[in-house]
C-alpha cells in the first residue's frame, strides 16, 4: 500500500509536462458506445507507450474537474485529427480489461470527437487512494482550474487524507498564502460561489467580498461586479465605505461648504447631541445621535413644536 510519501515528487514528474485536463459527465451516448463489448486494441512500444482502443477507457468519475468549454475542445480536437493525440494519457487497468483515465480526459474527448480508435496510453497500477489523489493534485497544478472546483479539491484533499495547508501548499507548488485564499471562496454565500463557478466573477472579487458577512449585501456586491461591471480597484472601495461609514462621512465632511458646516454646528448646539451630516449643499443625509432616553424625549419636543409652527 503506497503511503501518501511516496505521491511526491515523482507524481509532478509524470505529470508536470501534460496540457490540461477537462473532467465532463458521459451523454447517454456515450455510454451506449463505451458499454459496446469493442475488443482491446493494444500494441506496446519500447517506450511503454500502449495503443488502446477509445471504448474500452472511461473518465474518472471522481475527477475534481466537472466543467470545461466546448470550444477549445473543438479547437484540440481539430488539431487532433492533423498531427495526433502528441501526449499520451496515463490510465489505470479496471475491471473487464477496461481502462480508468487517470490524466488526459480532455485529450480524451477531443480525439474521439476527432474521430479517433485507438489512442497512445500509459498504463499505471494505482489503488484507489492514490488514483483519488493523485487526479486532485495534478488538477491544482493547472493555473486555469475554476477558483471553486481548486477550493473544493483542496478542502477535500485536507478533509480526506489529514493534510494540513501546509502541506497542500507544498504538494501543488503554492504559497500556503494562496491556499488559504482559494479555501476562503467557499465561506462566500451560494449565489456568489455559483457565479465565480460560472465565470461571471473573478476569483479576485470573490476574495474582496468575504469580509463583508451580512449576506444580502454580499451577493448585491457580487451582481453589481458580475460581467466585469466594477474592477477589483472599485469593489474594494466600494467594501471600505460600507464597512467604514464613520471613515468615509469624515472624509466627505472636508469637502463640505462653510454654510452647511454651521447649519450643523447651531443643529448640535440647539439638540444637545452629536450631529452628523454626508453629502454636499445639494444632496446628503443628517444623522442625528441620542444615548439616553431623556435625549430622545428632548428631540421628540423640538418636533412636536416644529410640527406646532408649520400648522400656522
Amino acid at each position: 500500500m503506497a503511503t501518501k510519501k511516496g505521491l511526491g515528487k515523482g507524481i509532478f514528474a509524470l505529470f508536470s509536462d501534460m496540457e490540461e485536463e477537462e473532467s465532463a459527465i458521459l451523454t447517454q451516448e456515450d455510454k451506449e458506445i463505451v458499454e459496446t463489448p469493442v475488443p482491446v486494441k493494444s500494441e506496446s512500444t519500447a517506450d511503454g507507450i500502449t495503443q488502446v482502443s477509445v471504448y474500452m477507457i472511461d473518465p474518472n468519475p471522481d475527477q475534481p474537474r466537472k466543467t470545461f468549454e466546448e470550444g477549445p475542445l473543438k479547437e484540440l480536437s481539430e488539431s487532433i485529427k492533423i498531427h495526433g493525440v502528441i501526449q499520451p494519457l496515463v490510465v489505470t487497468p479496471t475491471q473487464g480489461n477496461r481502462y480508468m483515465i487517470i490524466a488526459g480526459e480532455r485529450r480524451f474527448r477531443a480525439a474521439r470527437q476527432a474521430g479517433l480508435e485507438t489512442l497512445p496510453v500509459i498504463v499505471r497500477d494505482y489503488n484507489p487512494r492514490q488514483i483519488k489523489e493523485i487526479a486532485l493534485i495534478e488538477n491544482l497544478q493547472r493555473e486555469d482550474l475554476n477558483p471553486i472546483e481548486a477550493a473544493l479539491a483542496i478542502k477535500q484533499l485536507m478533509d480526506h487524507y489529514d493534510c494540513t495547508q501546509e502541506t497542500v501548499a507544498t504538494r501543488i507548488g503554492k504559497s500556503r498564502s494562496a491556499v488559504t485564499n482559494i479555501l476562503r471562496l467557499l465561506s462566500l454565500a451560494p449565489p456568489v460561489v455559483e457565479l465565480v463557478r460560472q465565470g461571471k466573477l473573478s476569483s479576485g472579487h470573490a476574495r474582496t467580498l468575504v469580509v463583508v458577512d451580512d449576506v444580502d449585501t454580499q451577493v448585491k456586491f457580487a451582481n453589481q461586479a458580475a460581467d466585469g461591471k466594477l474592477t477589483v480597484r472599485d469593489l474594494e472601495k466600494l467594501v471600505r465605505k460600507y464597512l467604514n461609514p464613520e471613515k468615509y462621512a469624515k472624509n466627505k465632511t472636508e469637502t463640505q461648504s462653510v454654510e452647511l458646516r454651521g447649519l450643523i454646528n447651531d443643529m448640535q448646539h440647539v439638540l444637545a447631541t452629536k450631529v452628523r451630516a454626508i453629502g454636499n449643499d445639494t444632496k446628503g443625509r443628517i444623522y442625528i445621535d441620542y444615548y439616553t432616553r431623556d435625549d430622545l424625549d428632548r428631540l421628540r419636543e423640538y418636533m412636536d413644536i416644529l410640527a406646532k409652527n408649520s400648522d400656522r
